[in-house]
């Protein structure tokens, strides 16, 4: 809300160019250009919604208009097809265990029941909080899994780093981050990672405003979808090894 505050008051004004141009200035990313580039890649994804995109050439950033083909990549890059959907909801786990994936018994015990509260939730006919709470398991799995291996999670390409490119705490880190780190260190697969960003994104509904904004209504396959993210990643993370 905070963001959202501070971005109205710039939105339509030349300080709007000014913070993206801020935000992706290639000086920041020395030694990690490739890395910006696949931010711009990503943030372009989002602005081409609205008709722009941006560019950066050698030390510069630069906005273009966006085309039909600018936002046709997008929409086929963001949004799996049908088929991608359905072959996801198919897969079928012989067992989902919290205990294999080794995190400490009062955690296991407290999304235990986060999981069967999202059944009932599911049972119910309450998509939303379904949703929210598949987001939250998620992430607290994932932050438990850190917490037990913090050299490996902090080491990743992936971990978020700070203005003086520094590793940021774990209470900093986003669900964004904890999936791409696990997904880097193997303990996630392609098809995993790609849904649980779809989760993350539904998660953020929680915001009322985002989810006026966007105009999206989640609905009960939804909630199917956020909770077989939420087996995959639970079955995929138990089988999974990180080398010490």
């Amino acid at each position: 809300m905070y963001t959202d505050e501070k971005l109205s008051i710039i939105n339509g004004t030349p300080e709007l160019d000014n913070c993206i141009r801020n935000l992706f200035a290639p000086v920041n990313f020395i030694g990690r250009i490739d890395e910006l580039d696949k931010f711009i890649s990503e943030f372009n994804q989002y602005l081409a919604f609205d008709g722009w995109k941006v560019i950066r050439e050698g030390k510069d950033i630069t906005f273009a208009k966006a085309d039909e083909k600018d936002l046709e990549t997008t929409l086929s890059t963001t949004k799996p097809t049908t088929n991608d959907v359905e072959d996801f909801l198919r897969q079928e786990f012989e067992e989902i265990s919290l205990e294999k994936i080794g995190l400490s018994g009062v955690v296991i015990a407290v999304l235990n029941l986060r999981l069967e509260e999202i059944k009932k939730c599911l049972t119910s006919t309450a998509p939303l909080a379904a949703i929210f709470l598949c987001g939250s398991t998620l992430e607290g799995i994932l932050l438990g899994i850190g917490l037990n291996y913090p050299k490996q999670f902090n080491q990743a390409k992936a971990a978020p780093k700070n203005i003086d490119n520094k590793v940021r705490q774990f209470h900093e880190w986003t669900l964004n981050d904890f999936i791409n780190v696990a997904y880097e260190l193997g303990l996630l697969k392609e098809d995993v990672k790609k849904f649980s960003h779809f989760l993350r994104d539904f998660r953020n509904y929680i915001h009322p405003f985002q989810q006026v904004s966007s105009g999206f209504n989640p609905d009960e396959h939804t909630a199917k979808i956020s909770w077989q993210v939420l087996k995959a990643a639970i079955f995929e993370l138990a089988q999974a090894k990180i080398d010490i």
